[in-house]
């Protein structure tokens, strides 16, 4: 793998993880407004604000879809409803879910092994499980390719 490619992943990865926390601050406390909300956030992390550009698009995303996201994460967590769902692990799982659903440019299978990541790093032990089997369902009910992006 080249330097270029790997220093895009790391980036990514990095941006997951800050959609994920922004998600998960939205969630605790999402009485701002948004564009408050994002000044504030991204004015408090390490890098400058452009180089979180991926992780504005995933949370512009989950905010636009978020009741469809939310319908696909009761259907597929057996048994869970979202309020019931560690607002950790329901942030990590809009995440993916708003990957699997609407970024046909990102193989479903990266998503999935991303947020599993998350989980490990953020959550509970069990976290991780828990979001590889729901999101294993909606795995499921996709009709692309698991191991291949779509390019645009």
């Amino acid at each position: 793998m080249d330097g270029g490619r790997k220093g895009k992943l790391v980036g990514r990865r990095e941006n997951r993880a800050a959609a994920m926390q922004f998600i998960y601050m939205r969630e605790i406390n999402g009485d701002a407004p948004i564009g408050v909300a994002l000044d504030s956030f991204f004015s408090e992390k390490e890098n400058d604000r452009s180089f979180y550009a991926f992780a504005e698009e995933l949370i512009a995303g989950v905010e636009a879809h978020k009741g469809e996201i939310d319908a696909v994460i009761s259907k597929s967590a057996t048994n869970w409803s979202t309020d019931r769902i560690a607002k950790v692990d329901l942030a990590i799982l809009r995440l993916a879910v708003f990957e699997l659903l609407f970024r046909d440019d990102i193989p479903p299978v990266v998503s999935i092994n991303e947020a599993v990541d998350l989980a490990k790093e953020y959550s509970s032990g069990e976290a991780r499980r828990f979001v590889n089997g729901v999101l294993d369902r909606v795995k499921g009910t996709l009709s692309r390719p698991l191991r291949t992006a779509n390019k645009k």
